[in-house]
Protein backbone atom coordinates (compact mmCIF):
# COMPACT_ATOMS: atom_id res chain seq x y z
CA UNK A 1 0.00 0.00 0.00
CA UNK A 2 1.22 3.50 -0.85
CA UNK A 3 1.37 5.76 2.20
CA UNK A 4 0.96 9.44 3.00
CA UNK A 5 2.22 11.73 5.75
CA UNK A 6 0.64 15.11 6.62
CA UNK A 7 2.41 17.80 8.64
CA UNK A 8 0.17 20.56 10.00
CA UNK A 9 1.22 24.06 11.02
CA UNK A 10 -0.89 26.78 12.58
CA UNK A 11 -4.46 27.15 13.71
CA UNK A 12 -7.44 24.93 14.48
CA UNK A 13 -8.81 25.59 11.01
CA UNK A 14 -5.66 23.99 9.62
CA UNK A 15 -6.11 21.04 11.97
CA UNK A 16 -9.62 20.60 10.56
CA UNK A 17 -8.36 20.94 6.99
CA UNK A 18 -5.69 18.28 7.64
CA UNK A 19 -8.33 15.83 8.84
CA UNK A 20 -10.10 16.34 5.50
CA UNK A 21 -6.84 15.94 3.59
CA UNK A 22 -6.14 12.68 5.39
CA UNK A 23 -9.66 11.42 4.77
CA UNK A 24 -9.38 12.21 1.06
CA UNK A 25 -6.01 10.49 0.72
CA UNK A 26 -7.36 7.41 2.46
CA UNK A 27 -10.34 7.40 0.09
CA UNK A 28 -7.76 7.13 -2.73
CA UNK A 29 -6.41 3.97 -1.12
CA UNK A 30 -3.39 5.41 0.70
CA UNK A 31 -2.55 4.47 4.29
CA UNK A 32 -1.10 6.81 6.87
CA UNK A 33 2.66 6.56 7.40
CA UNK A 34 4.06 6.84 10.90
CA UNK A 35 6.89 9.06 9.68
CA UNK A 36 7.74 11.13 6.63
CA UNK A 37 10.54 8.71 5.73
CA UNK A 38 7.98 5.98 5.02
CA UNK A 39 5.64 8.12 2.91
CA UNK A 40 5.07 8.08 -0.85
CA UNK A 41 3.01 11.29 -0.64
CA UNK A 42 4.25 14.06 1.69
CA UNK A 43 1.78 16.86 2.42
CA UNK A 44 2.45 20.12 4.26
CA UNK A 45 -0.57 22.11 5.43
CA UNK A 46 1.03 25.46 6.10
CA UNK A 47 0.49 28.64 8.09
CA UNK A 48 1.91 32.07 7.31
CA UNK A 49 0.32 34.34 9.91
CA UNK A 50 3.71 34.80 11.62
CA UNK A 51 7.37 34.33 10.73
CA UNK A 52 8.01 31.32 12.99
CA UNK A 53 5.70 28.91 11.09
CA UNK A 54 7.38 29.97 7.84
CA UNK A 55 10.79 29.10 9.28
CA UNK A 56 9.61 25.75 10.64
CA UNK A 57 8.00 24.87 7.31
CA UNK A 58 11.22 25.66 5.40
CA UNK A 59 13.20 23.28 7.65
CA UNK A 60 10.67 20.47 7.21
CA UNK A 61 10.49 21.02 3.45
CA UNK A 62 14.28 20.72 3.21
CA UNK A 63 14.03 17.26 4.76
CA UNK A 64 11.30 16.30 2.28
CA UNK A 65 13.53 17.42 -0.56
CA UNK A 66 16.26 15.05 0.64
CA UNK A 67 13.73 12.21 0.81
CA UNK A 68 12.57 12.96 -2.74
CA UNK A 69 16.16 12.95 -3.99
CA UNK A 70 16.58 9.47 -2.50
CA UNK A 71 13.21 8.29 -3.87
CA UNK A 72 12.31 10.39 -6.96
CA UNK A 73 8.78 8.98 -7.10
CA UNK A 74 7.89 10.71 -3.84
CA UNK A 75 5.14 13.32 -4.26
CA UNK A 76 5.42 16.60 -2.33
CA UNK A 77 2.28 18.70 -1.92
CA UNK A 78 2.16 22.10 -0.21
CA UNK A 79 -1.20 23.45 0.90
CA UNK A 80 -2.58 26.07 3.24
CA UNK A 81 -1.97 29.76 3.75
CA UNK A 82 1.74 29.83 2.88
CA UNK A 83 0.99 28.23 -0.51
CA UNK A 84 -1.63 30.91 -1.16
CA UNK A 85 0.67 33.75 -0.05
CA UNK A 86 3.51 32.50 -2.29
CA UNK A 87 1.31 31.44 -5.19
CA UNK A 88 3.19 33.47 -7.78
CA UNK A 89 6.61 32.12 -6.89
CA UNK A 90 6.20 28.90 -4.91
CA UNK A 91 7.43 26.60 -7.69
CA UNK A 92 10.35 28.95 -8.37
CA UNK A 93 11.33 28.85 -4.71
CA UNK A 94 10.81 25.09 -4.41
CA UNK A 95 11.02 23.44 -7.85
CA UNK A 96 10.80 19.96 -6.30
CA UNK A 97 7.22 20.62 -5.07
CA UNK A 98 4.70 18.76 -7.25
CA UNK A 99 1.35 20.23 -6.19
CA UNK A 100 0.26 23.44 -4.45
CA UNK A 101 -3.24 24.16 -3.19
CA UNK A 102 -4.95 26.87 -1.20
CA UNK A 103 -7.06 26.50 1.97
CA UNK A 104 -10.35 26.51 0.05
CA UNK A 105 -9.36 24.04 -2.65
CA UNK A 106 -8.97 20.82 -0.68
CA UNK A 107 -11.92 19.18 -2.52
CA UNK A 108 -9.82 19.21 -5.72
CA UNK A 109 -6.70 17.69 -4.20
CA UNK A 110 -7.57 14.14 -5.26
CA UNK A 111 -7.78 15.24 -8.90
CA UNK A 112 -4.37 16.88 -8.79
CA UNK A 113 -2.65 14.03 -7.01
CA UNK A 114 -4.28 11.36 -9.15
CA UNK A 115 -5.63 8.06 -7.89
CA UNK A 116 -3.23 6.56 -5.37
CA UNK A 117 -0.96 9.59 -5.52
CA UNK A 118 0.28 8.85 -9.04
CA UNK A 119 -0.04 10.75 -12.28
CA UNK A 120 0.68 14.12 -10.70
CA UNK A 121 0.34 17.04 -13.10
CA UNK A 122 3.40 19.21 -12.46
CA UNK A 123 2.63 22.79 -11.56
CA UNK A 124 -1.08 22.49 -10.94
CA UNK A 125 -2.37 25.22 -8.66
CA UNK A 126 -5.64 25.06 -6.80
CA UNK A 127 -5.49 28.50 -5.32
CA UNK A 128 -8.43 29.98 -7.22
CA UNK A 129 -10.90 27.29 -6.13
CA UNK A 130 -12.81 27.85 -2.88
CA UNK A 131 -15.25 25.22 -1.68
CA UNK A 132 -16.34 24.01 1.73
CA UNK A 133 -14.93 20.60 2.58
CA UNK A 134 -17.87 19.42 4.69
CA UNK A 135 -18.82 16.59 2.34
CA UNK A 136 -15.29 15.19 2.10
CA UNK A 137 -14.25 12.10 4.05
CA UNK A 138 -12.58 12.90 7.36
CA UNK A 139 -9.83 11.19 9.34
CA UNK A 140 -10.52 12.42 12.88
CA UNK A 141 -7.87 12.18 15.57
CA UNK A 142 -10.54 11.28 18.14
CA UNK A 143 -13.82 9.51 17.41
CA UNK A 144 -15.75 11.55 19.98
CA UNK A 145 -14.57 15.08 19.03
CA UNK A 146 -14.92 16.92 15.73
CA UNK A 147 -14.21 20.24 14.08
CA UNK A 148 -17.06 21.70 12.00
CA UNK A 149 -16.34 24.55 9.59
CA UNK A 150 -19.08 27.20 9.51
CA UNK A 151 -17.32 29.82 7.38
CA UNK A 152 -14.16 30.56 5.44
CA UNK A 153 -12.33 33.80 4.87
CA UNK A 154 -12.54 37.11 6.71
CA UNK A 155 -13.92 40.58 5.95
CA UNK A 156 -11.99 42.34 8.71
CA UNK A 157 -9.07 44.55 7.72
CA UNK A 158 -6.69 44.25 10.67
CA UNK A 159 -3.53 46.06 9.60
CA UNK A 160 -1.16 43.25 10.67
CA UNK A 161 -3.08 40.26 9.33
CA UNK A 162 -2.53 38.35 6.10
CA UNK A 163 -5.53 36.02 6.54
CA UNK A 164 -7.98 37.93 4.28
CA UNK A 165 -5.37 37.88 1.50
CA UNK A 166 -4.78 34.13 1.74
CA UNK A 167 -8.25 32.86 2.69
CA UNK A 168 -10.38 35.40 0.83
CA UNK A 169 -13.52 37.27 1.80
CA UNK A 170 -15.86 35.75 4.32
CA UNK A 171 -18.22 33.10 3.01
CA UNK A 172 -20.78 31.48 5.30
CA UNK A 173 -21.75 27.87 4.98
CA UNK A 174 -25.49 27.22 4.73
CA UNK A 175 -27.09 26.46 8.12
CA UNK A 176 -28.79 23.30 6.85
CA UNK A 177 -25.45 21.87 5.77
CA UNK A 178 -23.89 22.61 9.16
CA UNK A 179 -26.75 21.08 11.14
CA UNK A 180 -26.81 18.03 8.84
CA UNK A 181 -23.07 17.46 9.34
CA UNK A 182 -23.34 17.74 13.12
CA UNK A 183 -26.35 15.38 13.14
CA UNK A 184 -24.29 12.85 11.19
CA UNK A 185 -21.38 13.27 13.58
CA UNK A 186 -23.67 12.69 16.56
CA UNK A 187 -24.89 9.44 15.03
CA UNK A 188 -21.23 8.41 14.64
CA UNK A 189 -20.62 8.91 18.36
CA UNK A 190 -19.22 12.45 18.46
CA UNK A 191 -19.96 14.13 21.80
CA UNK A 192 -18.11 17.44 21.37
CA UNK A 193 -18.00 19.72 18.33
CA UNK A 194 -16.03 22.91 17.79
CA UNK A 195 -17.48 25.37 15.26
CA UNK A 196 -14.70 26.98 13.22
CA UNK A 197 -14.35 30.21 11.29
CA UNK A 198 -12.00 33.16 11.02
CA UNK A 199 -14.77 35.22 12.64
CA UNK A 200 -17.52 32.84 13.71
CA UNK A 201 -19.87 35.41 15.18
CA UNK A 202 -20.29 37.27 11.90
CA UNK A 203 -21.45 33.99 10.36
CA UNK A 204 -24.66 34.13 8.33
CA UNK A 205 -24.71 37.79 7.33
CA UNK A 206 -23.75 37.05 3.71
CA UNK A 207 -26.35 34.33 3.18
CA UNK A 208 -29.34 34.73 0.86
CA UNK A 209 -32.29 36.50 2.56
CA UNK A 210 -34.46 33.39 2.65
CA UNK A 211 -31.93 31.47 4.78
CA UNK A 212 -30.13 34.35 6.48
CA UNK A 213 -29.75 33.97 10.22
CA UNK A 214 -27.12 34.78 12.83
CA UNK A 215 -24.65 32.88 14.95
CA UNK A 216 -26.73 32.80 18.14
CA UNK A 217 -29.49 30.93 16.29
CA UNK A 218 -26.95 28.49 14.88
CA UNK A 219 -25.75 27.74 18.43
CA UNK A 220 -29.34 27.05 19.47
CA UNK A 221 -29.91 24.75 16.49
CA UNK A 222 -26.77 22.77 17.36
CA UNK A 223 -27.75 22.63 21.02
CA UNK A 224 -31.08 21.05 20.07
CA UNK A 225 -29.42 18.04 18.40
CA UNK A 226 -29.48 14.75 20.29
CA UNK A 227 -26.12 13.30 21.23
CA UNK A 228 -24.02 16.49 21.18
CA UNK A 229 -23.06 17.26 24.77
CA UNK A 230 -20.45 19.96 24.29
CA UNK A 231 -20.33 22.81 21.77
CA UNK A 232 -17.36 25.14 21.43
CA UNK A 233 -16.58 27.84 18.86
CA UNK A 234 -13.54 29.78 17.75
CA UNK A 235 -12.59 32.42 17.02
CA UNK A 236 -14.96 35.33 17.56
CA UNK A 237 -14.10 38.97 16.91
CA UNK A 238 -15.04 41.31 19.79
CA UNK A 239 -16.62 43.79 17.35
CA UNK A 240 -19.26 41.23 16.28
CA UNK A 241 -20.09 39.69 19.66
CA UNK A 242 -23.78 40.53 19.94
CA UNK A 243 -26.44 39.90 22.58
CA UNK A 244 -28.10 36.89 20.84
CA UNK A 245 -24.80 34.99 21.02
CA UNK A 246 -24.31 35.88 24.69
CA UNK A 247 -27.88 34.76 25.41
CA UNK A 248 -27.34 31.46 23.59
CA UNK A 249 -24.16 30.83 25.60
CA UNK A 250 -26.09 31.41 28.83
CA UNK A 251 -29.16 29.36 27.88
CA UNK A 252 -27.89 26.43 25.79
CA UNK A 253 -26.89 23.47 27.95
CA UNK A 254 -24.32 22.09 25.49
CA UNK A 255 -22.50 25.39 24.83
CA UNK A 256 -19.39 25.33 27.01
CA UNK A 257 -18.45 27.99 29.55
CA UNK A 258 -15.36 29.02 27.61
CA UNK A 259 -14.61 31.67 25.04
CA UNK A 260 -11.42 32.68 23.25
CA UNK A 261 -11.73 36.46 22.90
CA UNK A 262 -8.70 38.06 21.19
CA UNK A 263 -7.56 41.32 22.80
CA UNK A 264 -4.34 41.86 20.76
CA UNK A 265 -3.43 44.98 22.77
CA UNK A 266 -4.56 46.78 25.89
CA UNK A 267 -3.75 50.16 24.33
CA UNK A 268 -6.64 51.90 22.58
CA UNK A 269 -4.12 53.83 20.49
CA UNK A 270 -2.56 50.62 19.19
CA UNK A 271 -5.95 48.96 18.70
CA UNK A 272 -6.81 51.82 16.35
CA UNK A 273 -3.55 51.36 14.43
CA UNK A 274 -4.31 47.65 14.27
CA UNK A 275 -7.77 48.49 12.82
CA UNK A 276 -9.47 46.31 15.39
CA UNK A 277 -12.55 48.64 15.43
CA UNK A 278 -12.98 48.48 19.22
CA UNK A 279 -11.15 50.21 22.02
CA UNK A 280 -10.08 49.10 25.47
CA UNK A 281 -13.28 50.24 27.21
CA UNK A 282 -15.56 48.54 24.67
CA UNK A 283 -13.63 45.29 25.12
CA UNK A 284 -13.86 45.49 28.92
CA UNK A 285 -17.61 46.14 28.68
CA UNK A 286 -18.02 43.03 26.52
CA UNK A 287 -16.09 40.95 29.07
CA UNK A 288 -18.39 42.27 31.80
CA UNK A 289 -21.51 41.34 29.83
CA UNK A 290 -20.16 37.85 29.13
CA UNK A 291 -19.28 37.18 32.76
CA UNK A 292 -22.64 38.53 33.96
CA UNK A 293 -24.41 36.10 31.60
CA UNK A 294 -22.08 33.12 32.19
CA UNK A 295 -20.73 33.47 35.76
CA UNK A 296 -18.27 30.54 35.57
CA UNK A 297 -16.89 31.60 32.19
CA UNK A 298 -13.26 30.86 31.32
CA UNK A 299 -11.66 33.48 29.08
CA UNK A 300 -8.73 32.97 26.73
CA UNK A 301 -7.16 35.55 24.46
CA UNK A 302 -4.50 36.46 21.89
CA UNK A 303 -2.01 39.27 22.54
CA UNK A 304 0.58 40.77 20.18
CA UNK A 305 3.77 42.30 21.57
CA UNK A 306 5.95 44.73 19.64
CA UNK A 307 3.41 46.09 17.16
CA UNK A 308 4.88 49.05 15.22
CA UNK A 309 4.92 52.17 17.35
CA UNK A 310 4.36 50.31 20.63
CA UNK A 311 5.73 52.44 23.47
CA UNK A 312 6.38 51.42 27.05
CA UNK A 313 3.11 53.17 27.93
CA UNK A 314 1.23 51.09 25.36
CA UNK A 315 2.81 47.90 26.64
CA UNK A 316 2.00 48.83 30.25
CA UNK A 317 -1.62 49.26 29.17
CA UNK A 318 -1.56 45.67 27.89
CA UNK A 319 -0.16 44.39 31.20
CA UNK A 320 -2.84 46.35 33.06
CA UNK A 321 -5.56 44.87 30.81
CA UNK A 322 -4.36 41.33 31.55
CA UNK A 323 -4.43 42.09 35.28
CA UNK A 324 -7.94 43.55 35.04
CA UNK A 325 -9.54 40.85 32.86
CA UNK A 326 -7.67 37.96 34.55
CA UNK A 327 -7.53 35.53 31.65
CA UNK A 328 -7.54 31.79 32.20
CA UNK A 329 -5.19 31.35 29.24
CA UNK A 330 -3.48 33.43 26.59
CA UNK A 331 -1.58 32.95 23.36
CA UNK A 332 1.16 35.57 23.27
CA UNK A 333 2.98 36.49 20.07
CA UNK A 334 5.80 38.71 18.92
CA UNK A 335 4.67 40.89 16.02
CA UNK A 336 5.93 39.63 12.65
CA UNK A 337 5.72 41.88 9.56
CA UNK A 338 3.75 40.11 6.81
CA UNK A 339 4.37 41.00 3.18
CA UNK A 340 1.58 43.14 1.75
CA UNK A 341 0.00 44.16 5.06
CA UNK A 342 -0.41 47.76 6.12
CA UNK A 343 1.50 47.30 9.39
CA UNK A 344 4.62 46.01 7.61
CA UNK A 345 5.19 49.50 6.18
CA UNK A 346 4.38 51.44 9.35
CA UNK A 347 7.07 53.56 11.01
CA UNK A 348 8.32 52.75 14.47
CA UNK A 349 9.12 49.06 14.00
CA UNK A 350 10.11 47.79 17.46
CA UNK A 351 13.62 46.29 17.81
CA UNK A 352 13.66 42.51 18.19
CA UNK A 353 15.45 42.47 21.60
CA UNK A 354 12.81 44.81 23.03
CA UNK A 355 10.01 42.64 21.62
CA UNK A 356 11.47 39.58 23.34
CA UNK A 357 11.99 41.44 26.62
CA UNK A 358 8.38 42.60 26.63
CA UNK A 359 7.12 39.14 25.73
CA UNK A 360 8.92 37.65 28.74
CA UNK A 361 7.31 40.22 31.02
CA UNK A 362 3.88 39.56 29.55
CA UNK A 363 4.19 35.77 29.82
CA UNK A 364 5.17 36.10 33.46
CA UNK A 365 1.97 38.03 34.23
CA UNK A 366 -0.22 35.73 32.11
CA UNK A 367 1.12 32.58 33.78
CA UNK A 368 0.82 34.01 37.29
CA UNK A 369 -2.83 34.92 36.77
CA UNK A 370 -3.65 31.64 35.02
CA UNK A 371 -2.14 29.74 37.97
CA UNK A 372 -4.20 31.80 40.40
CA UNK A 373 -7.37 31.16 38.38
CA UNK A 374 -6.68 27.43 38.21
CA UNK A 375 -5.98 27.20 41.95
CA UNK A 376 -9.52 28.50 42.51
CA UNK A 377 -10.75 25.17 41.08
CA UNK A 378 -9.04 23.08 43.79
CA UNK A 379 -11.66 21.21 45.80
CA UNK A 380 -14.28 21.39 43.05
CA UNK A 381 -15.59 18.44 41.08
CA UNK A 382 -15.29 19.10 37.35
CA UNK A 383 -16.92 17.25 34.45
CA UNK A 384 -14.07 15.98 32.28
CA UNK A 385 -14.22 14.55 28.77
CA UNK A 386 -11.52 11.87 28.74
CA UNK A 387 -9.13 12.18 25.78
CA UNK A 388 -6.64 9.40 26.60
CA UNK A 389 -3.59 8.70 28.75
CA UNK A 390 -1.66 11.57 30.30
CA UNK A 391 1.29 12.69 28.22
CA UNK A 392 3.51 12.85 31.30
CA UNK A 393 2.34 9.71 33.14
CA UNK A 394 0.81 6.82 31.20
CA UNK A 395 -0.66 5.45 34.43
CA UNK A 396 -2.96 8.49 34.61
CA UNK A 397 -5.63 9.89 32.30
CA UNK A 398 -5.99 13.23 30.52
CA UNK A 399 -9.09 15.16 29.56
CA UNK A 400 -10.66 18.61 29.39
CA UNK A 401 -13.23 20.42 31.47
CA UNK A 402 -16.10 22.35 29.94
CA UNK A 403 -13.95 25.44 30.63
CA UNK A 404 -11.32 23.92 28.28
CA UNK A 405 -8.70 23.29 30.95
CA UNK A 406 -6.56 20.16 30.65
CA UNK A 407 -6.86 17.79 33.62
CA UNK A 408 -4.50 14.92 34.44
CA UNK A 409 -6.12 12.48 36.87
CA UNK A 410 -6.11 8.99 38.30
CA UNK A 411 -9.07 6.86 37.30
CA UNK A 412 -10.39 3.98 35.24
CA UNK A 413 -12.43 5.74 32.55
CA UNK A 414 -12.08 5.21 28.80
CA UNK A 415 -11.46 7.81 26.09
CA UNK A 416 -14.71 9.51 25.14
CA UNK A 417 -16.33 9.17 28.56
CA UNK A 418 -17.59 12.13 30.60
CA UNK A 419 -16.52 11.62 34.21
CA UNK A 420 -16.46 13.68 37.42
CA UNK A 421 -12.97 14.56 38.65
CA UNK A 422 -12.15 16.09 42.01
CA UNK A 423 -9.46 18.74 41.53
CA UNK A 424 -6.55 18.43 43.96
CA UNK A 425 -3.78 20.60 42.46
CA UNK A 426 -3.18 23.17 39.74
CA UNK A 427 -0.52 24.86 37.61
CA UNK A 428 -0.83 27.74 35.17
CA UNK A 429 -1.71 25.32 32.36
CA UNK A 430 -3.30 22.23 33.92
CA UNK A 431 -5.36 20.81 36.75
CA UNK A 432 -4.83 17.44 38.42
CA UNK A 433 -6.98 15.22 40.58
CA UNK A 434 -8.74 11.90 40.86
CA UNK A 435 -11.88 10.45 39.39
CA UNK A 436 -14.81 10.96 41.72
CA UNK A 437 -17.77 8.66 42.31
CA UNK A 438 -20.86 9.30 40.23
CA UNK A 439 -23.71 10.81 42.18
CA UNK A 440 -26.97 8.92 41.73
CA UNK A 441 -29.71 10.97 40.11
Amino acid sequence: MRRYHVTTFGCQMNAHDSERIKGMLESLGLGEAVSRHEADVIVFNTCTIREKPDQRFAAHLAQARALKQAAPGTVIAVGGCYAEAQRERLFDLYPYVDVAFGPGSIPHLADWLGVGGTGVARGRFGLDEREFAGELPMHRERAFQAWVQVSMGCNSKCSYCIVPAVRGREQSRRPGEIVAEISRLAREGVREVTLLGQNVNSWGRDLAPEIRTEFGELLRACDALDGIERIRFTSPHPKDFREPVIAAMAECAAVCEHIHLPLQSGSSRLLKLMRRTYDRDRYFHLVERLRDAVPDLALGTDIIVGFPGETEKDFSATLEAVEEVRYDSAFTFIYSPRRGTEAAAMPGQVPEPLKHERLERLVEVVQRIAAERNRERIGLVEEVLVEGPSRTDLARLRGRTRRNTTVNFSGTASAGELVPVEIEAATSATLSGRQAALVAA
